[in-house]
């Protein structure tokens, strides 16, 4: 199994171009940046290095991947601060950018999620915190990280919207949000994205979820479009990967999943091959092709990752290229839930 993924040489992507995310008016480049990575859950502490990620989001804003994606849980805190550390290194970048971030949970004193807390006035709180965290007077795209079921959707739209009137806030967003959360969230203020998992091996957004979105003018960013690396063919079985990393928990990753896991994906790599292109070029075009209104937001903390990601604006797939992948990856040909136990149970449906 390969352990090292090549992409081209720094410097040859080209400039992306833009999509609509949602009919609010919020534009954002067609492939996003990820920025988790830098700062959480991805790799051991040793192995993230700041000088790299502050490069690698000078290149993405270069390359105009300039819809950034962070959030208060991430690190905690560290990676809003690492993002505005980057844009203060390069004035001017903040007006070239859209930032997203996200509230939705509290922390316990060691920084570990101690569970989901989006009552009103702990909204407002993170708000303050992160614009001071990322050094602006507003975020461009505030999602609600997770569905908290002990705050009426209601309610929490309902501040988010008086933070829109106050100017810090531009446009509203949910994370994993279930269809009838959706309809109740839009009812209160238009919500211009959704923040999902979706990618050619997680398809649980199309049945319900994605003809929902189209119907309100809602717009869909898929986080782990590539299968939290799997779809690049640069993986190691669970146990590989160093304590701390999502990964050593995730069940598609591990045992008979990764086995089985590792033969559906093997469809994406023999497509890649025949184009010249990279897996994880083809496993992002194939979601570039779902629609004009998905934006995928794969993460890395690497220039020369980035780049290769940035390249799959330019693979174009032919339908029986679209609909092959899509049959070898099929739900019932990927083995094991996405999630443990504890991480579906915050998951609205």
């Amino acid at each position: 199994m390969e352990t090292t993924r090549s992409g081209p040489p720094i410097g040859t992507a080209r400039p992306l171009g833009t999509r609509a995310l949602g009919t609010q008016g919020l534009t954002v480049a067609s492939i996003g940046l990820g920025l988790m990575g830098m700062s959480h859950a991805y790799g051991s502490p040793a192995e993230r290095d700041e000088r790299e990620s502050i490069a690698t989001i000078h290149r993405a804003i270069e390359l105009g991947c300039t819809f950034l994606d962070t959030a208060e849980a991430y690190g905690p805190f560290r990676n809003e601060e690492l993002l505005a550390r980057a844009l203060a290194q390069r004035p001017g970048s903040r007006e070239r950018v859209v930032i997203a971030t996200k509230f939705g949970f509290r922390f316990d004193a060691n920084g570990v999620i101690a569970g989901m807390d989006s009552r009103p006035a702990h909204i407002r709180e993170v708000v303050e915190g992160s614009l001071r965290r990322l050094g602006t007077d507003r975020i461009d795209l505030l999602y609600q990280h997770r569905v908290d079921p002990a705050v009426p959707i209601e309610d929490v739209v309902g501040v988010m919207a008086d933070i829109v009137r106050q100017g810090k806030v531009r446009y509203l967003g949910l994370s994993e949000a279930g269809e009838q959360t959706i309809r109740r969230a839009h009812a209160v203020h238009p919500i211009s994205a959704l923040q999902s998992e979706y990618s050619l091996w997680e398809r649980n957004l199309e049945p319900r979820i994605i003809p929902l979105l189209r119907e309100l003018g809602i717009g869909l960013v898929p986080f782990a479009p590539l299968g939290r690396g799997f779809l690049t063919g640069a993986v190691k079985r669970a146990e590989e990967y160093p304590e701390g990393d999502f990964r050593r928990g995730d069940p598609r990753y591990q045992g008979a999943n990764f086995d089985a896991n590792v033969r559906a994906a093997s469809a994406v790599r023999e497509i890649a091959s025949r184009k010249g292109a990279t897996p994880a070029q083809v496993a992002l075009a194939w979601l570039l092709h779902q629609g004009p209104d998905i934006v995928p937001i794969p993460g890395t903390k690497r220039r020369s990752y980035l780049e290769e990601n940035v390249g799959a604006a330019d693979v174009a797939l032919t339908r029986e290229e679209v609909a092959a992948l899509g049959a070898a990856l099929a739900p019932e040909k990927v083995a094991g839930p996405r999630y443990g136990e504890k991480a579906m149970s915050q998951v609205d449906r």
